[in-house]
């Protein structure tokens, strides 16, 4: 076995583990049931040690989010157990992990509750909380014991306590923010640690037989927050109180944290791993680690060394539920890497569902587990090989159709090509050549350097097409100077930066603008955005255009919207502040507001090079060119409406899927 340390099996408290790798708690919106149970026994068939179901409320003021499961509530059982059971026999250990939301119990709050926490304040959104009595307190320490009794009678075999992210147990450990003056607080750790040792210790007596994990924040990554020594000095406390100490990072209540949290594409693989490595020198509890663990090799580094006894892993296995199987067959190599972009939990923030950028069977598995195989086995066509195209192809041969794709350059990937050399795009990369491999194993007919036209679908006679042919860049032709030799597309700046001079003014403040962005500014160049909205626009990716935020900050990035560009000269780009009416956002956390730098008597930005991302025009006559050379001819992707990577690869493969269900 080529990883030896990673599939030891462990025993934590009664119960033996198969392995070294635990899906991490991640909730999934309540009802329906059966699409719950199937989200969470898909990672169990993958052959993970256990799988945590995640966001369970302890008490009804204490629901932080509206899809949390209340698992206090004995009528919620029998859905526990059906969640409980459909991991189960998907062979790992089912585990529940416990919330109360303190102050920041915001979904019961919505609904009438009062917040309460350690002290008296006030929310960011003005929303006050007071003070828990020392009567409250014991009685949540209840609500904890009994909610881990109600997950023991559903089937669960492991509760997670959660004791980090900015939740009560973490307010209550937290330096700054517990400044009580009694027993549950102040200076002395073991007074802020009481209610979390205590929450321990009544599950421990109620629930003997379950294997307690605590999950803390080694340290809050922010300013004002505490570090890993007070991050170790909270483990010492847990030490010989649990079965588990689940170490992970930050804070959600902090904007500029959760891509920590959640570590972003600007971050390296397993940037958490220090604090679980620090924390486990003080302990004797075994300890797990969690963040950007997607890389079998660098998993088995973590165990062989000694930094960490289990490692928890939840975009991994959303990207590759089948993960744990093919490192353990050997065939890492077929393992498909999370990009990191963040896609799952922001779309899961505004939807409570999960949806992924590279595996389109998130947020759909208890459709494909009731799936059919096609009626007819047809022979078609793919047209384009971006990724929608590599997608539909990809589905289609697994699906046992003939398939041929043709793309028109000497490479697949589309237009995402230009990004392969970005290094925080490394994910990008990586899934063109672990869809290009894919394709190459089920035998599809690829033809590169290929341009379909009508007569060549006649010649090939395909019983189906799939166009996905894609967009192009929308030139900014109104603008006066767009045909000045020092203007650019984004595209081309990706591949071409050394042609870029020193102060770069990049037009459009999308997600391909400010990305953009940052490439050039961590290449030395300074950069600023001109947008004409009144915000810039993550394209409902809130979480990364956080992340993106942060690395603005970190590199000096000029921001300006409201700003209408009128001109491009030889000195720069002229704008004027523009007031345009725009839909006030309400995203509890989105991108930051900024002032525009534009006058309205008209402002010169200096630049030597100028870039536009102003959007995408699909190429519709080109794809209707095409449409009556076949009698079944689909149109997915760009070439239809602009879209993302998830939209595109979740158009492939169900167009695809739905192929030969009917004549």
């Amino acid at each position: 076995m080529k990883y030896p340390y990673l599939f030891q099996p462990i025993k934590l408290g009664k119960r033996l583990y198969k392995n070294r790798i635990f899906y991490s708690p991640t909730g999934y919106k309540e009802q329906p049931v059966d699409e719950a149970a199937s989200f969470y026994e898909r990672k169990a068939l993958g052959g993970v040690a256990s799988v945590c179901v995640g966001n369970a409320a302890v008490s009804a003021d204490g629901i932080a989010l509206k899809s949390m499961l209340l698992a206090y509530s004995p009528a919620t059982v029998p859905a526990m157990e059906q969640l409980s059971s459909a991991i189960a026999r998907g062979g790992a250990v089912p585990g529940l992990e416990l919330i109360h939301g303190g102050n920041s119990s915001h979904h019961s709050a919505e609904l009438g509750s009062k917040l309460y926490g350690p002290v008296d304040g006030m929310t960011a959104a003005g929303i006050p909380y007071y003070q828990m009595t020392e009567e409250q307190i014991l009685d949540c320490i209840r609500q904890y014991a009994d909610t881990a009794e109600n997950a023991v009678k559903s089937g669960f075999e492991k509760i997670i306590l959660h004791a980090g992210h900015g939740w009560q147990i973490s307010q209550f450990l937290s330096p700054a923010l517990n400044t009580r003056k009694d027993r549950w607080g102040g200076k002395d750790i073991e007074n802020r640690a009481r209610l979390m040792v205590a929450a321990c210790d009544a599950i421990r007596k109620r629930c003997p037989g379950a294997t307690l994990e605590v999950r803390i924040s080694g340290s809050e990554c922010y300013d004002g927050g505490y570090d890993i020594d007070e991050g170790v000095k909270i483990a010492m406390q847990l030490d010989g109180h649990c079965d588990l100490i689940h170490v992970s990072a930050s804070c959600h209540e902090v904007p500029e944290a959760i891509t920590i949290m959640s570590p972003s594409m600007f971050l390296p693989d397993g940037v958490n791993v220090k604090y679980a490595a620090e924390i486990k020198k003080h302990v004797t509890t075994p300890v797990a680690t969690v963040g950007a663990l997607s890389d079998v090799d660098l998993m088995e580094e973590i165990i062989r060394t000694g930094k960490a006894d289990i490692v928890e892993v939840a975009r991994g296995l959303l990207a590759d539920p089948d993960l744990p199987l093919k490192a353990m067959l050997g065939h890492e190599d077929e393992i498909n890497r999370c990009m990191r972009c963040l896609t799952c939990y922001s779309h899961h923030m505004h939807r409570q569902n999960y949806r992924c950028a590279i595996n389109p069977i998130v947020g759909n598995e208890h459709e494909m587990k009731h799936d059919k195989p096609p009626v007819v086995k047809k022979k078609l066509l793919v047209i384009g090989g971006g990724m929608g195209g590599m997608q539909a192809a990809v589905t289609a041969a697994e699906r046992g159709h003939t398939v041929i794709l043709c793309e028109k350059n000497d490479r697949l990937g589309g237009g995402l090509l230009c990004e392969e050399k970005v290094p925080f795009k490394f994910g990008v990369k990586n899934f063109i050549g672990y869809q290009a491999a894919k394709l190459q194993k089920l035998g599809v007919d690829v033809r590169t350097n290929t341009k379909v036209t009508a007569e060549m679908i006649k010649e090939i006679a395909p019983d189906a097409v799939i166009a996905s042919i894609g967009a192009e860049p929308v030139i900014p032709r109104f603008l006066k100077g767009w045909d000045r030799p020092n203007v650019y597309s984004a595209e081309y700046l990706y591949t071409h930066l050394e042609e870029a001079g020193k102060r770069v003014v990049i037009i459009g403040g999308g997600l391909v603008g400010m990305e953009l962005a940052v490439f050039c500014a961590m290449n030395g160049r300074e950069v600023t955005i001109l947008e004409m909205l009144p915000y810039l626009s993550d394209g409902g990716n809130n979480l990364q255009g956080l992340a993106i935020s942060s690395e603005f900050k970190r590199y000096g990035v000029k921001i300006s919207t409201s700003t209408r560009v009128l001109e491009i000269t030889d000195q720069g780009v002229f704008g004027v502040h523009c007031a345009i009416d725009a839909p006030q956002r309400k995203e509890r956390f989105g991108m930051p507001d900024y002032e525009s730098l534009a006058a309205d008597e008209g402002t010169l930005f200096p630049a030597d090079t100028v870039a536009y991302a102003v959007g995408y025009a699909p190429k519709t006559e080109e794809v209707l060119s095409l449409r009556e050379a076949v009698d079944e001819f689909y149109m997915i992707g760009d070439c239809v409406m602009p879209k993302n990577i998830q939209q595109a690869t979740s158009q492939g493969f169900f167009a695809a899927r739905n192929l030969g269900r009917v004549y």
